[in-house]
């Protein structure tokens, strides 16, 4: 069967609005359809104060959808806007049960991108799996989602019950990736409303079990979607990822400010690509400069994590989908990752001593 925004919308005729009185189909238009191959996102933007009578339309088109032959993953989101305060994602009002049983969850943010935050945060969850401890990973940068290529997961997660997904999993870490339910080569030009829906379904949507921390991986920059999650996930603190030039610590700064404005404690900061020893001749060059953001944390009055050294493992282990913790676990950027991990579960102590 071909797939069109219109022959979707024909088969969710018989799916009823809040009332019983307006079709679904009638509600929305083809283009809250996005079709990328035999994937299907639908977008259905509502009232954010009827997000619990809409859930259970949400979840009845969602599954109407994936039953169709020919779909083989279907997601359905709601979004909206309540005048004044900007996007939220209605879903938070029904609460995020699924994380109950977690410990702690912890942002990993940047204030732009290129400088290693998937990297750091895929490499620092397998350093506090190796602590003994349990993990989870939220890859929630809906326009670049790394943790697929990173862990080496491919496929979609199996459904548990209803509208809760299983998350993946890799070396020991639960996984949950917008990576693994569109397809990767796909332009996500979704707007914010609508990133902001996705990620609190994949947070609340997710049988994440016991954990004692999860980590986000957090989009670059401090929008929408950083917001949502600050606003919304349950945050015991963020970390900071940067590299040690100016420009780069410029736009960490804007990060701790936006943690800080919405509440979230700053746990620390980590500066990636921090220097490079030569195979050749054994010399360290400071390619970025060195210490830019050890003094940026003293500065801003809050922990330096340590420092990773920029290593052509790290690139090529990420590449292949092995880790450098678990292909290289006794190199210089492995010990950096282990150091790094002690710190954060130190600074966890420090909120919570009986916790983690």
């Amino acid at each position: 069967m071909l797939l069109t925004p219109a022959r979707l919308r024909s088969l969710l005729s018989g799916v009823l609005a809040p009332g019983g009185h307006v079709a679904l189909a009638a509600l929305i238009a083809n283009d809250d359809f996005r079709i990328d191959g035999e994937r299907v996102t639908l977008t259905i933007r509502i009232d954010g104060t009827d997000a619990d009578a809409w859930e259970p339309i949400r979840r009845e088109a969602q599954e109407r959808l994936a039953s169709v032959s020919g779909i083989t993953s279907a997601l359905v989101v709601l979004t909206a806007e309540r005048k004044g305060q900007g996007a939220v994602a209605p879903e938070a009002a029904s609460g995020f049960a699924a994380l109950a049983g977690i410990r702690h969850i912890v942002a990993v943010a940047s204030g732009k991108g290129g400088v290693g935050k998937s990297t750091t945060t895929c490499n620092l969850a397998l350093a506090l799996a190796g602590m003994g401890l349990k993990v989870g990973v939220l890859d929630a940068d809906i326009y670049g989602p790394s943790m697929p290529r990173l862990f080496a997961l491919k496929g979609q997660p199996t459904v548990k019950s209803g509208r809760i997904l299983n998350p993946l999993e890799a070396y020991g870490c639960k996984v949950m990736s917008i990576g693994f339910v569109v397809d990767s080569e796909a332009a996500m030009i979704w707007r914010g409303p609508m990133v902001a829906s996705a990620i609190t379904q994949m947070l609340r949507d997710i049988d994440w079990g016991a954990l004692d921390i999860l980590l986000i991986d957090m989009p670059p920059g401090t929008g929408d979607a950083q917001l949502t999650l600050s606003q919304q996930g349950r945050l015991a603190g963020a970390v900071i990822v940067s590299t040690p030039q100016d420009l780069a610590l410029i736009d960490a700064r804007r990060g701790v400010t936006m943690f800080r404005d919405v509440g979230v404690p700053v746990l620390g900061l980590v500066e990636n690509m921090s220097y490079f020893l030569c195979d050749a001749c054994g010399k360290r060059h400071d390619i970025f400069a060195h210490g830019g953001a050890r003094r940026e944390a003293e500065r801003l009055a809050i922990a330096f994590l340590g420092e990773v050294p920029l290593d052509m493992e790290v690139r090529r282990r990420s590449d292949d989908g092995v880790p450098v913790m678990i292909a290289a676990p006794d190199s210089a950027p492995a010990k950096a990752y282990r150091l790094i991990a002690t710190g954060l579960r130190e600074r966890l102590r420090g909120l919570q001593p009986a916790a983690i």
